[in-house]
This record gives C-alpha cells, sequence and structure tokens, in this order.
C-alpha cells in the first residue's frame, strides 16, 4: 500500500500566489528584463553625473541652452529659411533636413536601379547580364569614400568654368559650381496648390487600396494607376489655374563672373545623391536577385500554364511573393544609405554630421551635447525608416502569420 506524501509547510494565500506565480517562464522574464533595464539606467546616471563632474572641474560650460544662441555661420545649402543670425537649433533643423533629402532621393533611385540590376542578373540575354554582374561586383568592392571622391573631383570637376556654362533648353545652365534652375517666386497661392497636390496623391492612394481590395474580394478591379495619375497632374494643375496663374518665375542669368538668379543644385549634394545611389543599388541588385530565386519554380511554371506572358508573371506572379524576401534585407540597406550620407563632410556637403557635428561643435566647445544631437537626429531618421518598412513588411506577410 502506498504511503501518502508529506505535505509542505503550508503559506499563507498572498505568498502561495508568488511562488506559483514565479514557475511561470513569462513572469521570470519580466523580473529579469526589468532588473537588465533598472541596471542600465543606474550605469548610464552614473556615467552622466561623472561626465558633468569633469565638465565642472575643467570649467567647461555643460546644457543644452547653447541650441538658443546666435550660430554665426552661413550655410551654402539649405531648403529651410536659415541666416547667419539663426540660431544652432536652427542649423541642427537645417542639417537635419539636408540629410533627409539626401537619403529620401538616394532611397528612391537606388531601389529603381538596383531592381533593374537584379532583373538583369537574371536576364537570358548574355550582354545584360553579364554587364550587371560586372557593375555589382565592381561597385560593391569599392569604398564608398573613394567613390564620393571620384564622382565629386574627378566627374563633376570636368564640367566647364562658370563663364562657359552650358545652356540648358528650359533656361538652366549648368557648371561646375552647379545646376541652376528657375525658381518659383512670389507664389501668394503655393499654399493652396500643395495641398490641392496632397490631395491628390492621397486621392490616387485610396483609390489602389480600393482597386486591390476588389480584385481581391473579387477578381475584377477598375482602372485605378491612370486615374491616380490623372488626379495627381490634373488636380494641382486645376488649383495653379483657379488661383489666378500666381506663379512667376526667376530665371537664372549669365553674369560675367557667375550665374545669379534661380536656384542652385551644389555639385556636392549631385555627388552624394550619385555615389550613395551607385552604391547602394549594387546591394539591394543582390537582394532582389535572391528574392527571385527564393519564389518556388512552380509559381512560374502555373503562371506559364495560365498563359501569362514572361513580364506578366513576373509583375503579377513572381515579384509579389518575392517582396516579403526583399523587404527585410532591403531595410538594411535603407538604413546603410541614410548612415552612409554621414560622409558628404569629405566633399563638403553641409549635413548633419557637417553643419552640427563639426562647426557647431568647433564653435560651442561642447562636444557631448553635440554628439548626443547629432545621434538623436541619426536616430530619429532611422527609426521612422524602420517603421515605415516595417508597416510594409506587415502587409506583405503571407495572410494568416
Amino acid at each position: 500500500m502506498q504511503r501518502p506524501r508529506r505535505a509542505g509547510p503550508l503559506l499563507p494565500p498572498p505568498f502561495e500566489t508568488v511562488r506559483l506565480s514565479w514557475g511561470r517562464p513569462e513572469v521570470r522574464a519580466v523580473v529579469y528584463q526589468s532588473l537588465a533595464v533598472l541596471a542600465l539606467i543606474v550605469v548610464g546616471w552614473e556615467i552622466a553625473d561623472n561626465v558633468a563632474a569633469n565638465l565642472r572641474k575643467q570649467n567647461v560650460a555643460s546644457g543644452f541652452a547653447f541650441l538658443d544662441r546666435t550660430a554665426g555661420f552661413d550655410i551654402s545649402q539649405k531648403l529651410l529659411a536659415y541666416e547667419a543670425t539663426s540660431t544652432f537649433r536652427r542649423a541642427f533643423e537645417v542639417g537635419l533636413v539636408n540629410t533627409l533629402v539626401v537619403a529620401l532621393l538616394g532611397i528612391a533611385l537606388a531601389t529603381v536601379v538596383g531592381f533593374l540590376l537584379g532583373l538583369g542578373r537574371l536576364s537570358s540575354n548574355w550582354l545584360i547580364a553579364r554587364l550587371s554582374l560586372a557593375y555589382v561586383e565592381i561597385v560593391r568592392n569599392v569604398p564608398l569614400l573613394l567613390q564620393l571622391l571620384f564622382w565629386y573631383f574627378a566627374a563633376l570637376r570636368a564640367l566647364p568654368m562658370p563663364v562657359d556654362s552650358i545652356a540648358l533648353s528650359f533656361g538652366g545652365y549648368l557648371n561646375r559650381r552647379g545646376l541652376y534652375l528657375p525658381a518659383p517666386v512670389g507664389a501668394a497661392a503655393l499654399e493652396t496648390i500643395c495641398v490641392a497636390t496632397f490631395a491628390a496623391v492621397a486621392m490616387a492612394a485610396l483609390l489602389v487600396h480600393l482597386a486591390r481590395r476588389q480584385r481581391q474580394q473579387t477578381g475584377q478591379s477598375f482602372a485605378a494607376g491612370p486615374i491616380g495619375l490623372a488626379l495627381v497632374v490634373l488636380l494641382p494643375v486645376a488649383a495653379y489655374v483657379w488661383s489666378g496663374v500666381p506663379l512667376a518665375w526667376d530665371y537664372p542669368a549669365l553674369g560675367r563672373y557667375n550665374v545669379e538668379g534661380g536656384m542652385v543644385i551644389l555639385p556636392e549634394a549631385a555627388a552624394l545623391v550619385v555615389g550613395l545611389t551607385v552604391y547602394t543599388a549594387a546591394f539591394i541588385a543582390e537582394i532582389v536577385r535572391a528574392g527571385i530565386l527564393g519564389v518556388p519554380r512552380g509559381q512560374r511554371e502555373a503562371a506559364a500554364a495560365l498563359g501569362l506572358s514572361k513580364a506578366q508573371a513576373l509583375h503579377l506572379v513572381v515579384v509579389p511573393q518575392a517582396l516579403r524576401i526583399i523587404v527585410p534585407p532591403l531595410t538594411n540597406q535603407y538604413l546603410n544609405l541614410t548612415k552612409n550620407s554621414s560622409l558628404a563632410v569629405a566633399i563638403g556637403y553641409p549635413d548633419l554630421v557637417s553643419v552640427f557635428a563639426g562647426t557647431v561643435l568647433n564653435l560651442t566647445n561642447q562636444a557631448v551635447e553635440v554628439i548626443l544631437v547629432t545621434m538623436a537626429g541619426y536616430l530619429f531618421l532611422s527609426l521612422t525608416i524602420s517603421l515605415a518598412m516595417n508597416l510594409l513588411n506587415a502587409r506583405l506577410a503571407p495572410v494568416g502569420r
């Protein structure tokens, strides 16, 4: 006959509940992670306190009050209103916007070029496949900094001097100091036109979403692409005409020593965008190639059995499935491009590092604060890009996952 087990000591109900909860892995994980975060906070506080104490001993100013002081320097390329009398805070905003513009342009162009190169790597045409392979292998194995220096000093410096500027058909000029374009001025209704453009883009995106949803539910769709394109083009034009054609244009004019008027795209900006595009496109091409090869062969065979052409099968069957493989590593390349834009300091483009971690740091000597603000700027850009790509990746995930 089996002897009954001896009962353990009885605990009050609250202690018994704690003992039972501690046996759950998720409870222990939360406790351990909370203790780790608390330890990091304590260590970070100690480091910050020691840094502040050392700065006080050396009579070095600390804090972020310097952001509201007058900057006292100019920025060559700026998309926001800025003068030498503006504050360091405004200089930070100008540098952040300059970095953001270069990153967005580089991401858009590198994506297009990379997709074309990835498709070229898989082309049945021997010449296209070998040229794409040569591009990828050469560009990937040359340092980005060296490529930026090549585009700036070798390619763009070969342009003529301002007195020998190349006249463009639309009223612009091109020389080694930049690309001069007509600039809109006196636009009293420019805000209305911008609102109309934003509304047109939003309506076009909604039409594409509705068309995709209708195709998934009924198998039929409508021409959302042409309708959306017509909205994007016609609605801003209608707002422009309705406002009484308010825009006037300031055309650049060739002076005795330089081109005057209009707006200018500096060669530093052009070299940076071209260098980042060419370099990142080589990596995106391999990601696209791997994503397409990751689609099962049976999907192509099923598309051919349905009578789809190679182009239709690629557009309707292969690429939509390949995007599920392409998007996660593509996010890393977008982040790398954004952070690699900090190499602009080597060619003199006023990005965030050049303006804030360079000029502002030399003027204020507040290295800790300047570096922290610069890091916060890049962290904001990286988290924004990651959020957008994660949302896109969630939409591309298979149903039920």
